[in-house]
């Protein structure tokens, strides 16, 4: 590993101060752009969730009351905009909503640490006053505050949005699809500070710009398969039992299925369908199959699959943390000069 040049101690015996205005301000004034970017999105997608909450979900519900209020048998009048309307945006800032800790981590990789490193930005910085340790306590600790309160109020707003549809948008996106699973708990912040930590790591690992960028980006893919691997099995889920003819019947996010035999042992589904199918009877005779069975997580396990998986990632977050620190500290310290190290 290339050892990179640190500033000279001090020589007062004291301990520096934490972070100053001073570098506080060197910090916004030269990630400005990526200020304004990170301050428009939110607002934006706080607009268009806004919106969402509000008339939108007003107008889309006016519709589907319209469509279910027509007879049968006769032919129907009612307004489809709004309800396509209503989609369409929901779909936009759910999907922007799971994308932020994806541009966060190449963000972070790519312009907060990799890209400064690259072009000797840090090395001055280091020379100004500013140890390694305390230039990174300062990169990282600043965006993670941005990040955590931007995310987390579109976080708010989305949850508030799709509950305020819930029950009377008759095509609402069910509480455990995935995006929307994410987009509506602190699962999202969590996954936004990992992908923070991620990309720092990058960038102090490769030291190049698109490196660094693509590197933070395949971390935040791998936290997020992680989060939705590791989810459903963070809490304790139900099982249901139904028969033959019912077929499969839960509403939840799914952890297990198959089939239950007379004596109860549970088997792979076979892969036939329901008993109507043709020639599905005959499997199930030949494997002495009763019934099929879910294990699976039903709604009012929101909060605890969303807890645990938060406080997963956290602790994600703050391993990968810690570990750039590490990496920063063995990669600048002050090599021994010859006669030091022959002692």
């Amino acid at each position: 590993m290339t050892v990179l040049a640190a500033p000279a101690p001090e020589t007062s015996g004291k301990p520096g101060p934490g972070p100053t205005r001073a570098h506080l301000r060197w910090l916004l004034r030269l990630h400005r752009a990526g200020l304004i970017v990170w301050t428009a999105l939110v607002v934006l997608l706080a607009l268009a969730l806004l919106w969402l909450w509000g008339p939108l979900t007003d107008a889309a519900a006016e519709s589907w009351r319209q469509y279910n209020a027509c007879p049968f048998d006769a032919p129907c009048r009612y307004y489809q905009e709004p309800i396509l309307r209503y989609k369409d945006v929901y779909a936009y800032t759910t999907a922007a909503l799971n994308l932020i800790p994806f541009l966060v981590a190449a963000w972070s990789g790519a312009a907060l640490v990799g890209r400064e490193l690259e072009s000797g930005t840090a090395h001055l910085a280091w020379t100004q006053g500013l140890s390694p340790l305390r230039w990174l306590t300062v990169k990282l600790s600043v965006p993670a505050a941005l990040v955590a309160v931007g995310t987390g109020l579109t976080v708010l707003l989305h949850r508030l949005a799709w509950q305020a549809g819930e029950g009377r948008i008759d095509t609402a996106e069910d509480w455990s699809h995935s995006l929307t699973l994410h987009a509506n708990g602190p699962t999202t912040i969590a996954l936004a500070l990992a992908g923070l930590a991620a990309g720092a790591l990058a960038g102090l690992l490769l030291r190049r710009t698109l490196p660094a960028l693509l590197t933070g980006l395949v971390l935040a893919g791998v936290l997020r398969v992680l989060a939705d691997s590791a989810m459903p099995h963070l809490w304790p889920a139900h099982t249901r039992v139904t028969s033959i003819a019912t077929g499969y019947a839960y509403d939840g996010v799914q952890v297990d299925a198959g089939v239950v035999t007379s004596t109860g042992a549970r088997l792979a589904d076979p892969g036939c369908g329901p008993s109507r199918v043709e020639g599905c009877d005959a499997v199930y005779a030949k494997l002495d199959v009763t019934g099929f069975y879910v294990t699976y997580h039903p709604q009012s396990h929101y909060w605890p699959l969303q807890l645990t998986t938060t406080a997963l990632l956290l602790a994600l977050a703050a391993a990968l943390t810690l570990a750039a620190f590490l990496l920063l500290r063995r990669s600048t310290a002050t090599p021994l000069a010859p006669r030091e190290a022959a002692v």
